[in-house]
């Protein structure tokens, strides 16, 4: 589940990139908010990465331990 979390941040973080680049242009339009939305995904993805590294790491022990 790393790989998507991962992903989901890198995706927040390009288009927020992309986003930046063309910042004028949204300033004018009235727009500037989707920069914050892309700030808040990529930091929303923060403990969601958290939370799949702990659950990886859970898994990963509880298939090493043997069944009894």
């Amino acid at each position: 589940m790393v790989p998507f979390a991962v992903g989901g941040m890198l995706a927040w973080a390009v288009a927020g990139l992309v986003l930046l680049l063309a910042r004028d242009w949204l300033d004018r339009h009235g727009h500037t908010g989707w920069l914050w939305i892309c700030l808040a995904g990529f930091l929303l993805g923060l403990p969601g990465l958290a939370i799949m590294l702990r659950h990886d790491a859970n898994r990963r022990t509880r298939r090493r331990q043997p069944v009894s």
